[in-house]
């Protein structure tokens, strides 16, 4: 007997044929993926720091408390919705009941550009990270795309494999990469660098005083993966509180992890060192004769914590990247299976592992696309880090922001249109508006600032894909609306399931 059975067929002994593993996971499980997604230790090592220096913003941990506020809003209305939606399309089953079928299939082109970008783009970063401390610490010279095929196949395996499984991989990841920025933290507040514990770092007027647009497009991008709960909505216990506990629990550690983190590694090079070139050339912050934001974290750390805390940070480093790389390969997944039990992308795509309950084909899929992506980046000598990880990471960046906005409004929709669900109209109205009204100011900003997003200059556009990768995410948008509207006017009962979820699996009864 087949392990892997169709969304039509039960085979008795198996699981739920088109079902999910049912009832897998809490709310540590999805703050785990939640959190690892966003990767912490690569987030505050590589993104915050750098974002000091190209934008020469001293109050960069500030950015993270308007940003908390505005997610918390995000949040409120979202985490509400969930209590009603239940399915593996998050956005765009969400959008599809606030705000229509057409606009839903739009949103889910949306998506899968997204998170596949996110998830691809990470594998350069990777190859890079795992590929320095294995030459670096064992002496094992090997091309970044060696190590990104390792990491590749682990990931395959895990994606059929059973979701807890995945949550308890990323649980040990996520809590020793914490633990090392914590370490770090805790250093740096006992032994603070050249100019002390300087404040400067929360003043709302340097927050706002220099390249604001920039630097605030910068910081969303660290929460990217923090709305992934409902994704995993299908496989919760208790859906209709799991994933709401564990998306504000999420939003509220992050705000105050990057907050704290991200001034403290300023603290440690010094708030006027790490935003000017020269400085951190002077003080040691470089590679290859460049100033390189990225190492403050690992020098600094290594100053005061030792060699073996350098290595594990070093280690660790490439692992928390994993964890997101397996984090995103799960949302794809369920973003196509959902896609697929409701027949918007070919059936075969709706199935599912008779034994572990995973998206199998969907999970196989998003593995093979991987490969061919950066195998492309690979063999025409692309830099795996200014363009696999800076281009594609900053798309999706910008994608889920697009998701984020019209989810917002989408909940309004959704309980005007359900206007018997008891619930307060802080969270059905008031605090979705909001998060949709200011999540599109950032939006806008994003698109305004991509070219300091992909090329970390903050002077003209000067490079093409400024204008190109904007245009696939939008472009896949309106290629969704299209795809829409070939399906309410050829194939009406396709289009009757979309947004439905499970409820897709068996056409209504006659």
């Amino acid at each position: 007997m087949s392990n892997v059975e169709s969304t039509a067929t039960p085979t008795p002994g198996a699981a739920e044929s088109g079902k999910l593993h049912r009832r897998a996971l809490g709310v540590p499980d999805l703050v785990f993926f939640i959190v690892a997604a966003s990767a912490p230790l690569t987030a505050v090592a590589g993104g915050q720091a750098t974002t000091y220096l190209v934008t020469g913003n001293k109050a960069v941990p500030f950015m993270f408390i308007p940003l908390g506020i505005v997610l918390g809003l995000f949040s409120i209305g979202y985490a509400a919705m969930s209590r009603y939606v239940a399915n593996a399309g998050a956005f765009y089953s969400y959008v599809s009941r606030g705000l229509g079928k057409l606009s839903g299939v739009g949103a889910a082109f949306v998506a899968l550009i997204a998170y596949n970008s996110m998830q691809i783009g990470i594998y350069g970063l990777f190859g890079v990270a795992l590929g320095a401390f294995m030459s670096g610490r064992l002496g094992i010279n090997e091309p970044w795309w060696v190590w990104c095929l390792l990491g590749w196949a682990i990931i395959a395996v895990l994606g059929v494999l059973r979701i807890d499984l995945n949550a308890r991989v990323l649980a040990v990841l996520l809590i020793l990469e914490v633990l090392v920025v914590a370490l770090f933290d805790l250093a740096v507040l006992g032994h603070p660098g050249p100019q002390g514990l300087d404040m400067v770092g929360f003043n709302p007027g340097v927050a706002f005083g220099t390249a604001a647009g920039s630097a605030l497009t910068f910081s969303v991008a660290s929460f990217v993966g923090f709305e992934s709960a409902a994704i995993y909505s299908e496989e919760c216990r208790n859906p209709s509180r799991t994933v709401a506990r564990a998306t504000i629990l999420a939003v509220s550690l992050i705000a105050f992890f990057y907050a704290t983190s991200s001034w403290l590694v300023g603290v440690a090079a010094g708030p006027d060192t790490i935003v000017n070139p020269q400085a951190m050339l002077k003080a040691g912050y470089a590679t290859a004769g460049n100033p390189d934001p990225t190492t403050v974290l690992f020098i600094a750390g290594q100053q005061r914590l030792g060699a073996i805390w350098g290595d594990a940070a070093s280690l660790l480093f490439a692992t928390s990247l994993f964890a997101a790389l397996l984090s995103f390969h799960n949302a794809v997944a369920r973003y196509t299976f959902a896609l697929g039990r409701e027949g918007v992308l070919p059936p075969v795509f709706g199935r599912v592992h008779a034994n572990t309950g995973a998206p199998v084909i969907s999970s196989l899929a998003q593995s093979v696309l991987a490969v061919v992506v950066f195998g492309i980046f690979a063999i025409i000598g692309a830099d795996p880090l200014l363009k696999l990880f800076t281009w594609l990471t900053n798309l999706g960046a910008l994608g889920v922001l697009l998701l984020m906005t019209a989810a917002s409004f989408a909940v309004v929709g959704y309980f005007r249109r359900h206007p018997e669900q008891e619930l307060s109209r802080w969270a059905s109205a008031i605090a979705p508006s909001v998060a949709g009204v200011l999540l599109l100011i950032v939006l806008v900003l994003g698109v305004a600032n991509f070219n300091v997003l992909i090329t970390g200059s903050t002077e003209a556009p000067t490079n093409i894909m400024t204008i190109i990768l904007p245009i696939i995410l939008f472009g896949g948008g309106l290629a969704g609306l299209v795809v829409g509207s070939v399906l309410r006017s050829r194939r009406p009962d396709v289009y009757r399931r979309i947004g439905a979820g499970a409820e897709a699996e068996r056409p209504p009864q006659q």
